[in-house]
């Protein structure tokens, strides 16, 4: 033995020998001469045993590490160790202050040069002390073996210093192929920089990170991305230095997908949801198939388009005969502004494709048509009907997917969805979702079709049965409006009429079905046409209501009415008013000022069981009776005795153009379109001055 050689040195060679525990002991360094004196005695030994170094110098090693009665066993062991073999054992010692202290020894021979005897070199450490990290290393050393979870040591510079065989399953890789390198080096296809961040962070701040997220792929599996929760922990000296990290990884990638595709179902409901309350409300076919195209971006596409056959969009029937090609209308397109919009047929313009064009083809087999990879599908012969397919590569699309719009075995049109900026192609479950969009707003366009037919038929209908021609009696002059409301529910049985009674008398009515559609305007012609019939038998007015009344009561379906029935002689000015519910009407007499004749209001025609009261009035020659519906006093949110007040108001003045008087009831009482249907007639009756 060198009896010069540095500590340290004989420190890291016995650990090395003794096992790398002992390394993480404080441990005391004996030296003894070949007949068991001691020779040197650390800081360690001091701090160990109580005894300074002047204190046990000169003595036998032996006595001091059993002085007791027995001393067979240290003596034993020193002897063994001074005959040339290695030995540890465990001790009691005495400290300095008279305790007994359990010690492990490791000893040894090392050579001397300069003497011929070996020189013995004893290590001491507590007992207690080194079972407990004894065991501690077992425990690591078990958990690093066979623990399922990736487990890796790194130095301060990320260096691969050990890994686990969990992590060479993990990574593909063995553990000589980490050693030494960084994490960037070996698994280039992984987010390395976010982890190696990460991990710098550890070391900077001390403080643990939990469960960041390596994503990529591996030699492992090398044709699918993987996704591992990873988590890293400093490593420190005594003095609380950092000199590395602990890095543990979970491969957590099915969960991820099972996670990933619960978020998935959950926006997708959301969509449909948002879908079934923002698709088709209006009732009106552009308005519907934009909020196709406007709801399904950026959730599910880049850019949507919504085309209808044209003969839809022309109010006509869309037709079954697809075989020669198809016409289409664009009435959808979202968004309005983008490299692939721009590229596109704008809103309102025509389509037109030939038979093996995948529009036509869509729509005639009624299926999804699928582009996964729009660049290899654009220079196909498919795509050679037009040029669009080459614009839209240049735009950046990669996906397209169309779908036939179809309700009630009607083919009505396509929606059309490209994807530019989102990375992923369109996708089986894309397809059964943007289905589910098309579906409901197929299904809402041909009730906006449906509806519109409706409207029409219904304004029809009613227009059909008004007085084409109105020719009062001498000495009354009367104008009229009708119009019909914007809503197609709204389009109802308003009308009115003037006829020609006995004695030169006329008759100024005005009624209102209340109802909406084809069957309230038939009931409307119905009614109309039974006045007219029972007007010519000079029936009192009240006999004629309750006629009225019988003809609605032998309808299928109970339906109600309420009708202003004014009797008036020009020549003398005399009026009989009778109401059934309907709105009073309104007297202008020729010096301008206007009030509501106060009459008995009655109740509506099919309520049946009251008597109708009429009420005699006596105009003034060339005064005005203003009658109305309810749709001209009516509007949302005002209250109806204030707008009853505007249209005296109005009515108010000598102005005495009648034409003008109309126009301005309208202008103003209705400046946007009506919610319900309006019938206006305003009589002079007599000449004024």
């Amino acid at each position: 033995m060198n009896a010069h050689m540095p500590v340290e040195d004989l420190i890291s060679s016995a650990a090395q020998a003794a096992g790398g525990w002992l390394g993480a002991l404080p441990v005391a360094l004996i030296a003894t001469s070949a007949d068991g004196t001691i020779v040197r005695w650390n800081q360690v030994a001091q701090d160990l045993l109580g005894y300074a170094p002047r204190q046990v110098l000169g003595r036998n090693i032996a006595g001091l590490l059993q002085p007791a009665a027995d001393r067979s066993l240290g003596r034993s062991l020193w002897e063994t160790a001074a005959g040339g073999r290695g030995v540890m054992g465990t001790v009691t010692a005495w400290h300095h202050d008279g305790h007994p202290l359990e010690v492990e020894i490791w000893a040894a021979p090392v050579p001397d040069r300069r003497h011929s005897a070996a020189t013995v070199l004893v290590f001491a450490a507590d007992a207690h002390a080194a079972r407990r990290i004894r065991g501690s290393s077992a425990v690591w050393e078990g958990l690093f073996a066979r623990s399922p979870v990736g487990i890796a040591i790194l130095d301060t510079q990320l260096r691969f210093l050990q890994v686990n065989a969990a992590l060479e399953v993990m990574n593909g890789l063995p553990e000589a192929a980490h050693v030494g390198r960084r994490l960037a080096e070996i698994l280039p296809e992984v987010n390395a920089g976010e982890m190696e961040a990460a991990m710098r962070e550890v070391l900077a701040g001390g403080e643990p990170v939990l469960d960041r997220r390596r994503v990529g792929r591996t030699p492992a599996e090398p044709e699918h991305d993987r996704v591992w929760s990873c988590s890293y922990v400093r490593v420190e000296d005594p003095a609380g230095l950092p000199i590395g990290v602990i890095a543990t990884l979970l491969d957590i990638t099915e969960q991820q997908r099972d996670h990933s595709e619960a978020e998935a179902g959950r926006r997708r409901l959301g969509l449909l949801s948002e879908a079934s309350i923002r698709i088709g409300g209006s009732l009106e076919l552009e308005r519907t198939a934009q909020e196709l195209a406007e709801l399904a971006v950026p959730r599910l596409a880049d850019a949507v388009t919504v085309d209808v056959l044209g003969a839809l969009a022309d109010d006509d029937d869309p037709g079954s005969g697809l075989t020669g090609g198809a016409a289409l209308r664009r009435l959808g397109k979202a968004p309005l502004g983008s490299p692939v919009a721009d590229v596109l047929t704008p809103l309102g313009g025509s389509l037109t494709f030939p038979a093996a064009a995948p529009f036509s083809r869509a729509l005639a087999a009624r299926q999804p048509f699928l582009v996964a990879r729009f660049d290899e599908w654009s220079t196909s012969p498919a795509a050679r009907h037009s040029g669009a397919p080459a614009r839209l590569l240049a735009a950046g699309v990669h996906s397209m997917l169309m779908l036939p719009l179809v309700a009630r075995e009607t083919v009505l049109g396509v929606a059309t969805f490209y994807r530019a900026e989102q990375a992923a192609p369109f996708v089986s479950d894309d397809v059964t979702l943007a289905g589910e969009l098309a579906a409901r707003a197929a299904v809402s366009i041909d009730n906006a079709r449906l509806y519109h037919r409706e409207h029409e038929t219904a304004l029809i209908l009613q227009r059909s049965m008004l007085p084409q021609h109105i020719t009062p009696p001498p000495g009354i002059t009367v104008t009229h409006r009708y119009l019909p409301a914007s809503d197609v529910n709204e389009v109802g049985g308003d009308w009115y009429d003037v006829l020609s009674l006995p004695d030169g008398k006329a008759a100024l009515l005005i009624g209102d079905v209340m109802g909406h559609g084809i069957g309230a305007a038939a009931v409307m012609g119905r009614l109309a046409a039974s006045v007219r019939a029972l007007a010519r038998l000079d029936l009192t007015p009240v006999h004629l209501l309750r006629q009225l009344e019988a003809a609605l009561s032998d309808l299928a379906e109970p339906m109600l009415a309420t009708f202003l029935y004014v009797v008036c002689d020009p020549a003398t000015g005399h009026c009989t008013i009778t109401r059934a519910g309907h709105p009073p009407p309104v007297l202008v007499e020729p010096d301008g000022a206007a009030r509501i004749l106060d009459t008995p209001p009655g109740v509506p025609l099919g309520v049946g069981g009251i008597d109708f009261t009429p009420t005699d009035f006596t105009l003034v020659p060339g005064s005005l009776l203003v009658l109305y519906t309810d749709g001209l006093i009516e509007a949302r949110g005002h209250d109806l005795d204030e707008r009853l007040a505007e249209l005296t108001e109005l009515l108010s003045g000598r102005d005495r153009q009648l034409d003008h008087i109309c126009d301005s009831l309208v202008t103003h009482l209705v400046p946007v379109a009506a919610d319900d249907d309006i019938a206006l007639l305003v009589a002079r009756i007599g000449h004024g001055s």
